[in-house]
């Protein structure tokens, strides 16, 4: 590794009387890509935010090239060279992707106090067009590319400025296509190999970390609990290593399901009868009780539209959604129909970010809850509590707000707000996104004791392993259209079902 460039000494951060750093000392230096990963809520995009301005210290030091270092805002760190592309959406909403680009930076295209677009649009343009990104225009409004792809425009965002010295990645690619993490993989390659950058990696993918980290910090409750070279990493039984730095504790082999058996009640828990939807032409979809239907593809190949076709969400142009024999319209129909939804897009559909855990988790049981017109306090705070427990969510009760806490617990909230509810059938789409490996081991456990139950899911996925782990049937979907199916197997590999999403 290079010259050190930014050292961390004795950091510590609390949220109130939650501790989420505990003195924490790191040291990062050029040309590394430095892993870091452990259980949500252990500090990694904690003292990562600190480094980057997003947030301040509580107390410790920071230095960066060689002086002390304390940025007030994140547009000041980025301007010294440190950039960080944010685990949620973060652009903004009604104006072009070119203005997104350059928000805070109009000046370098202004003449007399007025912006000349058309050079903003080109140079925006140039940028996109830089990182091998072919399909985003700078004049588009930006609302009209999917989540994915407004992703990819925060990347673009963060290095628009030659000056970046380090960038965070902070559980980037679980929002992003294999398409988009391609291009994230070889811009990290390639700024920390030939350009000599720091690159911190923060996520939960151990297969990702173990392929493109050179070094990896694993933090467990606010703490450095671990460092390991490229050596290490490589050695036999390094997993595991990693896996108990991170817990604390065995977790044991077992992950997806072991059993290969598909079957189901026979009883219909939702239809979808020659519906038609934009791309989407006369597609038809029965989901049993007790049945994992598994949705798998690129990027804006239709399964999203799937989801948001079953919840009610998109006004569908012709066929219907059938549950109970009721024609499915609205969310509020299919809420009242006992059909939950588990958002990917988890800050702006799922949450309601300025209410509190409990307000969050009971929500869509208040009419469960309402007895002669009124709402028990006791009810709903005994409801929230006992998922709180359940799904070991990381707070200091059930008041605390959404959005103070991490992305994998805010997850575990979207869960928990069905689960609470006791729904019938479950639309999931990437159930597991930006949540640790023992949280995703224990959701896999939840989601097959579901199917036990007889409820009915419909899991959303663009991680292959979770569809062939976990689903009963995977529909495979390209441009808009069915393009495989393939049923439950033991010898059924993601290579099998690749060839079908490309």
């Amino acid at each position: 590794m290079g010259d050190v460039i930014l050292e961390i000494k004795k950091m510590h951060k609390t949220f109130g009387p939650t501790v989420a750093l505990k003195e924490v000392n790191m040291t990062l230096r050029k040309g590394e890509i430095r892993g870091l990963i452990g259980e949500n809520g252990s500090g990694k995009s904690t003292i990562m935010s600190i480094a980057s301005g997003k947030i301040p210290s509580t107390s410790g030091q920071m230095r960066y090239k060689g002086k002390e270092w304390k940025p007030t805002s994140m547009l000041e760190a980025q301007n010294h060279g440190i950039a960080m592309i944010l685990q949620e959406a973060n652009t903004i909403p009604g104006v072009s992707v070119a203005q997104n680009i350059f928000a805070g930076c109009e000046s370098r295209f202004s003449k007399f106090g007025i912006v000349d677009m058309n050079k903003m649009y080109r140079a925006a343009d140039e940028l996109i067009s830089k990182y091998g990104i072919k399909h985003i225009k700078g004049s588009d409004l930006i609302d009209i590319y999917s989540f994915e792809d407004r992703k990819l425009i925060e990347i673009v965002r963060c290095l628009m400025n030659d000056n970046v010295e380090i960038l965070v990645v902070d559980e980037t690619t679980t929002a992003l296509s294999m398409d988009g993490r391609g291009i994230l993989y070889k811009l990290m390659h390639d700024m920390a190999e030939k350009e000599d950058k720091t690159i911190v990696f923060v996520s939960h993918d151990m297969d990702e970390i173990l392929e493109h980290c050179s070094t990896l910090t694993v933090l467990r409750d606010g703490d450095v609990v671990g460092e390991l070279s490229r050596e290490e990493m490589n050695d036999v039984g390094a997993t595991q290593r990693i896996r108990y730095l991170m817990v604390g504790r065995e977790i044991g082999e077992k992950y997806y399901r072991e059993d290969y058996d598909s079957s189901h009640t026979g009883e219909l828990a939702l239809e979808m009868k020659n519906v038609t939807y934009k791309n989407i032409k006369n597609f038809n979809l029965k989901l049993h009780k007790g049945e994992i239907i598994g949705f798998g593809g690129l990027s804006g190949c239709g399964m999203r539209d799937i989801g948001r076709i079953a919840y009610g969400i998109e006004k569908i142009d012709g066929g219907e959604v059938i549950r109970h024999e009721k024609s499915i319209k609205t969310p509020l129909q299919a809420i009242n129909n006992d059909i939950g939804y588990i958002s990917k897009s988890r800050d702006t559909e799922a949450l309601l970010l300025s209410a509190t855990i409990e307000a969050n988790i009971v929500l869509p049981s208040i009419p469960s809850l309402t007895k002669r017109g009124f709402i028990s306090p006791k009810d709903e705070h005994q409801l929230a509590k006992n998922e709180i427990e359940a799904f070991r969510i990381k707070c200091h009760g059930g008041k605390q707000l959404v959005s103070t806490l991490s992305g994998g617990n805010k997850q575990k909230v979207s869960f928990a707000k069905w689960t609470a509810k006791e729904s019938d059938v479950i639309v999931m789409d990437c159930p597991t996104r930006g949540v640790d490996i023992g949280v995703k081991q224990s959701m896999y456990a939840l989601i097959e004791k579901m199917k036990r139950e007889g409820k009915a899911i419909l899991m959303i996925s663009e991680e292959l392993s979770e569809l062939v782990g976990m689903a009963d049937r995977i529909i495979i979907m390209k441009d808009y259209k069915v393009t495989k199916e393939f049923m439950r197997s033991p010898d059924l590999t993601q290579h099998d079902i690749i060839e079908y999403m490309i």
